[in-house]
């Protein structure tokens, strides 16, 4: 029950303190949490980006809805996803995986191959609404991450795409912002949420059985 109990603790902290900072260790948890999150094909299309520098989430404060967060947090990691699945990409994760597996060089061609001609016949935007969502099973994950080592988070969409791909160069590296995570320790103060009761739709609402 330990996973349960860690998602009961948690909530969308409000309020950071900017005095407390989260250890490396700890934060290289949470983003290996995400790393290992299953996506479609195994191909991982999407990156965390950790902004620890100060000066950056200034930069990026401007795009923030929640500007306090950004700025007060001890870290601020980015989902970014691929902008669009290519054959270089397909063959790099799995030319890594025969390798690593020891298995004979072209092992998966014929899967690969068919995905391939799968991604070719769609479009950019298509490429990206399907490599987002993949991001979102990570971004779960190290928020589950997060609460097990009790370190306080904040997942959102509330930001301006256009500033945060602008500021950290994300179209050199092929990516496109998808959510971001804050990560740190709350004022008990300002958190105005910490103190309510969470609340969610009771399971017999929640969950269909069949």
């Amino acid at each position: 029950m330990a996973l349960i109990e860690n998602l009961q603790w948690r909530h969308a902290t409000k309020a950071y303190d900017p005095t407390k900072k989260v250890s490396q260790e700890n934060i290289g948890k949470i983003v290996e949490a995400a790393r290992l999150a299953p996506t479609s094909s195994g191909l991982q299309p999407f990156r965390v980006i950790v902004v620890e520098s100060q000066e950056v989430r200034e930069k990026l404060i401007p795009g923030a809805l929640n500007p306090e967060c950004m700025r007060d947090c001890s870290h601020l990691l980015v989902f970014a996803a691929w902008d669009k699945y290519t054959p270089e990409r397909i063959d790099t994760i799995y030319g890594r995986t025969t390798e690593e597996r020891g298995l004979p060089e072209g092992r998966f061609n014929s899967y690969t191959d068919m995905i391939k001609q799968l991604y070719a016949s769609q479009t950019e935007d298509q490429h990206f609404t399907h490599t987002a969502k993949q991001s979102y099973i990570g971004l779960g994950l190290a928020l589950a991450q997060a609460a097990e080592l009790r370190i306080d988070s904040t997942p959102a969409e509330g930001f301006n795409n256009q500033i945060v791909d602008e500021i950290l160069n994300l179209a050199k590296l092929g990516l496109k912002s998808v959510s971001l995570m804050y990560v740190g320790y709350r004022d008990a103060e300002r958190d105005w949420l910490a103190p309510m009761k969470k609340v969610r739709n009771p399971i017999e609402d929640f969950a269909i059985y069949i």
